[in-house]
C-alpha cells in the first residue's frame, strides 16, 4: 500500500511553524519533531529554527519560565520534578536555573504544604507508616524536594 505525504517548502514550512509557535510557546525539541514529522530535510530544519530564533517566535527562556509558572500553580510541581521536564526538554542548564528562579520562596513554601496538608487526610490506611509512605511517594512523584517532604510526613502523621 503505497501512502503519499504532504510536501512543504522552506516558506510553508516556515509559515506552519510561526503559527505552531505563536499559539504557545515551545522548545527547540518540540519544534524540531514537528518539522521531522512534515518530512524536512535537516538543512530545512535549521534555517527554519534559525529564522523562528530571529523573528522571536521561538525563544527558550521564555518557554522555560511559562512553562516553570504553568505547571507549578497549577499542577503544584516542585522544582525537582520541574528541572526534570525541562530538562527532558533539552534545556539548558542556566535556563532551568534562570526559570526557577521566577517562583517566589514563600509561595513555593505555602503551596507545598497546602498540598501537603490537602492530601493527608484523603489517605484511608490505617497502617501509620503505609500512610506516611503514601504521602511521601504522592510529594515525592510530584517533584518536591526530599527534605521538605520527610519533615513535612512526620509532622502531619503520627
Amino acid at each position: 500500500m503505497y501512502q503519499t505525504y504532504k510536501t512543504y517548502t522552506v516558506e510553508e514550512a516556515l509559515a506552519k511553524l510561526q503559527k505552531y509557535c505563536a499559539y504557545q510557546d515551545r522548545c527547540h525539541k518540540e519544534v524540531e519533531q514537528k518539522l521531522k514529522q512534515m518530512r524536512m530535510i535537516p538543512e530545512a530544519i535549521e534555517r527554519i529554527i534559525i529564522d523562528l530564533i530571529q523573528d522571536n517566535h521561538l525563544n527558550e527562556e521564555r518557554f522555560a519560565k511559562a512553562y516553570v509558572r504553568g505547571k507549578f500553580s497549577i499542577k503544584k510541581w516542585g522544582k525537582v520534578r520541574l528541572t526534570l521536564e525541562l530538562k527532558q526538554r533539552q534545556i539548558s542548564k542556566y535556563v532551568i536555573k534562570t526559570a526557577l528562579a521566577e517562583i517566589d520562596p514563600d509561595d513555593y513554601l505555602q503551596a507545598f504544604h497546602a498540598l501537603a496538608e490537602k492530601k493527608a487526610p484523603t489517605l484511608t490506611e490505617a497502617n501509620p507508616f503505609k500512610r506516611k509512605k503514601k504521602l511521601a511517594d504522592y510529594l515525592l512523584y510530584r517533584g518536591w524536594e526530599s527534605h521538605l517532604v520527610y519533615d513535612k510526613v512526620n509532622t502531619l502523621i503520627n
